[in-house]
């Protein structure tokens, strides 16, 4: 080998080494969920979603009567939860509440949250699940206000007394309980993490309202769901790389 030669340093390969870590670490994190939606959808389009449409529907449908002078009192009869009524009554009420969008909220952030984040655990969970999930969480939300009224605002988990007056309505809770519960099935644990971290930084520095600590409530329901679930059925080894690849129940 001559001396020029022995000098020459060979490249390396391409895709050997090359690849940055935060790429690597956003395929651990997301690879298994993007390729299941991926999956889904070309193969199905929007027929793998039926029920995400079906909730998009709803929504603007309760959107544009709640915005008519004959509609609204109907809408608020069916779908209006508040902390000053019945247990019974708001019981009834919330399942229909995720749909009813929240009148001083533009109404396309309600939509582009449901048909996401509902789409996509819809495709990855199955609907059963998460229409389970999404009920929980909103029913979640619904206790809280009135535990929440009732320890009153001298703590920090408390509300003020006007609060139970204060119309709760909308998907926002449903939203982050399902974001937590899909992180938790395909462990995308940095991505859970930062949502529920998000939502206690709402309450702390942004939003300590109602909805703000409702979202809390909601992800704290879902994480003690995760772990029975975890508890109950522990997984092997290698379930976190065969999640993409298998079944939910429709």
């Amino acid at each position: 080998m001559t001396s020029a030669g022995a000098g020459r340093r060979q490249a390396p390969a391409p895709g050997r080494g090359g690849k940055p870590v935060l790429r690597r670490a956003a395929r651990a994190e997301w690879g298994p969920l993007l390729r299941t939606v991926r999956a889904a959808l070309a193969a199905s389009r929007l027929r793998a979603i039926p029920v995400t449409l079906t909730a998009v529907g709803l929504t603007l449908v309760f959107q544009f009567v709640q915005n008519q002078a004959w509609g609204y009192r109907a809408v608020q009869n069916i779908g209006s939860v508040q902390a000053d009524e019945h247990l019974w009554l708001a019981l009834l009420r919330t399942p229909l509440s995720l749909f009813v969008p929240a009148l001083d909220l533009p109404v396309w952030g309600a939509l582009a949250q449901i048909l996401v984040v509902f789409g996509i655990a819809e495709i990855c969970v199955g609907r059963r699940q998460m229409l389970a999930v999404a009920y929980l969480a909103t029913l979640a939300g619904t206790m809280y206000a009135r535990i929440g009224i009732w320890i009153g605002p001298v703590s920090p988990l408390g509300l003020p007394d006007s609060d139970k007056y204060v119309t709760d309505t909308g998907p926002s809770a449903a939203v982050v309980g399902l974001a937590v519960f899909v992180c938790w099935r395909y462990r995308a644990w940095f991505t859970c993490a930062a949502v529920a971290v998000a939502m206690v930084v709402e309450v702390v520095s942004i939003k300590n309202n109602l909805a703000g600590k409702e979202h809390v409530a909601a992800v704290l329901a879902v994480l003690v769901l995760c772990g029975l679930m975890e508890l109950w059925s522990p997984r092997k080894p290698g379930d976190a790389q065969r999640v993409s690849g298998s079944a939910h129940p429709r």
